[in-house]
């Protein structure tokens, strides 16, 4: 892939052995981050309960960058197990483990083993704004319909 921004990665040691994330397809947006959990305690997520997933990984993101640690589609389809604060952000400041808050909204428990594919994550450049204090804004044809207000 040429033009790819250069990010540096550790590895914790409670993720020796798993493989770095990679992408799953030549256009996939996000790299599959795997369970650093120990392989004889798996965690297991009752209909209900939500867990914070170890990666075991620390990155480095360039300025003007965030990792967005999304759900993975089959997880949600086939388990209705997903992120709870779906996307959370890794800003580029942060040196911590990246860590995954998964909840299960299906019917029947989840056990999440080590080296499962449990969230992608996908690197995006950020706008940064400067908010102006306005006593009036500039009126929409919309104007403050909120809600459901564009599908009359």
């Amino acid at each position: 892939m040429s033009g790819a921004i250069r990010i540096d990665v550790q590895q914790l040691p409670h993720a020796e052995g798993l493989v770095l994330p990679v992408y799953q397809s030549s256009h996939a947006a996000g790299l599959d981050l795997l369970a650093a959990v120990p392989e004889q305690t798996p965690v297991v997520l009752a209909p209900g309960q939500h867990a914070m997933i170890p990666t075991g990984l620390v990155i480095a993101l360039p300025d003007g960058f965030e990792a967005q640690v999304r759900p993975r589609s089959g997880l949600a389809a086939k388990h209705g197990v997903t992120v709870l604060n779906s996307p959370g952000t890794v800003d580029a400041d942060y040196r911590g483990e990246i860590n995954v808050l998964l909840v299960n909204l299906g019917s029947a428990p989840f056990t999440i083993r080590r080296g499962e594919r449990i969230a992608q994550m996908v690197v995006a450049p950020v706008t940064r704004v400067e908010l102006v204090r306005a006593t009036s804004l500039s009126s929409t044809e919309r104007g403050s319909g909120g809600f459901g207000s564009t599908g009359r």
